[in-house]
Order: C-alpha cells, then structure tokens, then sequence
C-alpha cells in the first residue's frame, strides 16, 4: 500500500529544530554561501545548485530551511551569466562537495559525514547536479527540482546516475524549453520517485517576489513553495540522515495532499506529454 505523505509533509514544511548559521564559500575560492545547523558531527551535507541567471540570494529561505533539519548546504554562486558553462558548474559542484567534507565548518564543532553526500539542484542547476553525480557512487542522493536542458545532456547522465533520485516536474507548458523531467526520471539508474505538486512550477521555487509579482511569472504561491521543500527535506533525511519514518518519501508511488507520483506506465506517458515546440535555450 503506497504511504501517504500527508501528516510528516506538514511538519517538514516547516523550519525545523535546529538554529542556522550562514557563511561564505569565498574564503576556499569559490564564491558562494553555507548554511550550517548551529553544531552537529557526521552531519548530512548537499550541494544545492541555482537555475539560470539566479542569484542564490533568491534561495535564502529555502537553504536556511534545509539548515534547520540539520542538513549541511553549500551554494556556489557561479555561472549566473546568459550562456552559463554546464560542465564548468558541474565542477563547481563537485568542488563545493570536496570543501563540504574537507574544511572544518562553523567554530569547529560541525562535521559532515563523507558518506552522506547529496545534490540538490533547481532548474539548470538540476541538469548540472545530475551531470555532476553520474559515475560518482559517492553521491548518495539527487534531488533534480524541475530540470532544464543542460549541454551535455542531463538525460543521457541520468544514465549513469546510482545514486536514490527524487525529480519534481509539472504538466505546465512554457515558452522556454525547461526540459523533460518525467523523461529523465524515465533515465535514472538507481531508485528514482517523480512527484508533482499542485500549483508548482518552474518558477515557484525562486524567492524574487517582486519580479514574480511585475511579470506574473511563478506567482508568489508561498504554500507550493513550502510543500516543495517539505518534499525534498523528507526525501534528503531520509537518504541522507536514514530517518527510517520518512522512508515514504522516497517511495515511487507515495502519496500526499497536492502530492502526486507517477511511475511505471503513468511515468511514460508524462515524459510523452511534453511537447517539442518550446523555445530552448542550449543544445545538447
């Protein structure tokens, strides 16, 4: 019977218990911030990737948020132009994850786990998470929030990709090619979930509430935008923390109010359903 996410998504859209501490990734040479739980040894640790042209000042809560359930976030804030190098943020990760476990953090008193390692990314930088974690089975989890197309291909890494994977996608035409996510579910190696939540987008995510507001882009749907990261958070303690009681969220066919998973045939017919005669911005 598929487990319903319902009654820990309300709890984990919430900030959780922990106090957070905020720094930058400068002093390693990468420009960037880290968001830490006041103290902790052999905590969970990701890298969180920004979409294109985004500043990861539009983030804020949602890094501060993943900080207060005792998760470790480092994000680079690189490759912000219009023709931003894939590859080059892909690396960009993978540095952010080597300081993660190799530069003491806060006062000395927080340690992050090797073996607790996770990508999360938004946009552009899903495709550039996925890029990322491919033959890396250091990686324990990926979570791919509405992936654009990335150049190399996103689809074709997901291949390679063994590490538990959660893709959040939507049924929502745009004019710009976002990308397929129910396609690169489809192309997920290890264990993956594809989850759509009701009233999310592409846009939801980011928290430049003025823009979103003069453009009508997004909307500024605060409700969506905590039920996503009350999704990612259960699926991130879960892998990466082994908090067995969240185990649901990593499931394929959970459920949860405004919470709905596809998998198997269902899966199928939603990467058939985005259309190619959007606008794209790169080429695979």
């Amino acid at each position: 019977m598929a487990e319903n996410l319902t009654k820990h998504l309300s709890n984990l859209s919430k900030r959780g218990p922990h106090r957070v501490l905020v720094g930058d990734l400068d002093y390693v040479g990468l420009p960037g911030k880290i968001y830490t739980p006041a103290e902790g040894n052999g905590l969970p640790a990701v890298v969180f990737a920004h979409d294109w042209m985004q500043d990861i000042s539009r983030y804020h809560a949602t890094l501060r948020h993943l900080a207060s359930w005792g998760i470790v976030v480092a994000a680079p804030n690189t490759e912000k132009g219009i023709l931003p190098n894939h590859r080059g943020f892909a690396a960009d990760i993978e540095t952010s994850l080597q300081v993660l476990t190799g530069v003491k953090l806060g006062a000395g008193n927080i340690s992050v786990a090797p073996g607790r390692l996770g990508i999360v990314g938004h946009g552009m930088g899903a495709g550039a998470a996925v890029l990322a974690a491919a033959d890396r089975p250091q990686i324990a989890a990926v979570a791919a929030i509405y992936p654009s197309q990335v150049s190399p291909s996103a689809d074709i890494a997901a291949r390679n990709v063994e590490a538990a994977g959660l893709v959040l996608g939507t049924e929502e035409n745009a004019m710009f090619d976002f990308g397929n996510a129910a396609k690169l579910a489809l192309e997920w190696k290890g264990s993956v979930a594809y989850r759509e939540i009701d009233r999310a987008s592409h846009q939801t995510l980011t928290e430049n509430t003025l823009f979103k507001r003069v453009t009508g882009l997004g909307g500024t749907n605060t409700a969506a935008r905590e039920r996503i990261r009350g999704v990612v958070t259960g699926f991130l303690l879960h892998q990466l923390a082994d908090q067995k009681k969240y185990s649901g969220f990593s499931e394929a066919d959970a459920t949860g109010k405004k919470v709905h998973s596809y998998w198997g045939e269902e899966l199928q017919e939603r990467a058939s359903l985005t259309g190619d005669s959007k606008l794209t911005l790169f080429k695979s």
